[in-house]
């Protein structure tokens, strides 16, 4: 049984269609990387946000919406083809609108008035397919995974998993986040906040940048389109917040996903690197990497033209990768072109690079050590 990502709503700091997210990424573009009305210790910091409207209370309802209309129309067909019940919706998500409460906790403690507009729900984390249940009249299973920068990855497994399992015919999966003043100075506490634009696999790295995505996908079973191939998943506990140096558990995520996908490591012919641009990961994803790959696969990290999108990070790569198999393109790995001596010597995509990719393999890893691995392919 093969299961296809058939249809993509996107949007991110490259753009809020499919279109200029292609094209944007395809020239590099960095614009959405710029200093916003973000401070941090008294700096305005760069952040990867999404150019919409917010017409509601919570921010990340506002980009699942944008993304959701792109998808809309896919949406309507499957529920003429399936019952209700037989369609499901899981997401990953890590903030909600823990921006919008702490608003509105900050109006209480400063008034001793919490703003008629606050509800717990704000903070829920089941919330985004909550919410997204009650716009589509979807009645299948509907939750939201939680496992920091893994989370929409695991949500695509999930996805796959319900799909296998003939509990679902159809799922809407993937992930949304938005910015987040709390967790912008959680990073900075930790010292992992650069004040600069991203710069993965630099000699010059400092840190990440964060950003907002919502992306959707509608996985179903089929015959044509962009395939779900393999998944793979550990949790190494090395430290709540630092990977294990040595790169086991990532190591072992990319090769069940490979295995999984009855495939070999020299099939896979891009890498979507986790690449947040902090010290400790990108030394650790490089080991990883080369310990399976050496230097024969390019790998890129698209956090310097998005941000880092926490839980919708994965389900960020992953509609990249979706975008540069459908349209038949390479998104170049951008940083200063110092490479680190720190980490080892992969092969990172440049705009030079003319191939053909049949299959990709995209990582997340997250604080606690757990690791994810998605690969797609035509």
């Amino acid at each position: 049984m093969n299961c296809v990502l058939s249809n993509l709503g996107f949007v991110c700091a490259l753009g809020t269609n499919t279109d200029d997210i292609s094209r944007n990424a395809r020239n590099g573009d960095q614009t959405g990387m710029q200093p916003k009305d973000v401070i941090v210790n008294g700096d305005v910091v760069p952040f990867g946000m999404v150019k919409i409207a917010t017409k509601h209370d919570m921010r990340f309802y506002d980009l699942l919406l944008a993304a959701f209309e792109q998808i809309r129309p896919a949406t309507d067909n499957i529920k003429s083809v399936y019952s209700p019940a037989r369609i499901g919706i899981v997401l990953g998500a890590s903030n909600t609108a823990v921006h919008e409460a702490q608003q509105h906790i900050n109006n209480k403690l400063s008034t001793g008035v919490m703003p008629d507009n606050f509800s717990v729900l704000m903070l829920e984390l089941g919330t985004p397919a909550e919410l997204l249940r009650g716009i589509t009249g979807i009645k299948g299973p509907a939750f939201t995974i939680s496992t920091a920068c893994s989370s929409s990855i695991k949500a695509l497994d999930c996805a796959r998993d319900l799909i296998k399992k003939d509990i679902c015919d159809a799922v809407i999966c993937g992930g949304v986040d938005a910015r987040c003043d709390f967790a912008l100075n959680g990073f900075n506490a930790l010292e992992a906040l650069s004040h600069k634009i991203t710069n993965s696999m630099s000699k010059n790295r400092d840190g990440i940048n964060l950003g907002e995505c919502a992306a959707l996908f509608i996985m179903q079973r089929g015959e044509n389109g962009i395939f779900v191939k393999g998944f793979g998943e550990t949790s190494d506990a090395y430290h709540p917040t630092a990977p294990d140096p040595s790169g086991t558990g990532a190591i072992e995520s990319m090769q069940k996903a490979i295995m999984d996908a009855k495939l070999l490591a020299s099939d896979i012919d891009y890498i979507s690197m986790h690449g947040t641009g902090t010290l400790a990961n990108d030394a650790m994803e490089s080991r990883a990497i080369y310990d399976i790959f050496a230097d024969k696969t390019i790998c890129a990290s698209s956090k310097s033209l998005t941000g880092h999108c926490l839980g919708a990070a994965g389900a960020c790569s992953v509609a990249l990768s979706w975008l540069m198999l459908t349209n038949n393109f390479i998104i170049p790995h951008v940083y200063d072109g110092h490479f680190a001596d720190d980490c080892a010597p992969i092969k990172l995509a440049t705009t030079k690079d003319n191939l053909t990719v049949q299959n990709v393999l995209c990582n997340a890893f997250a604080f606690g050590g757990s690791n994810s691995t998605i690969i797609i392919g035509k």
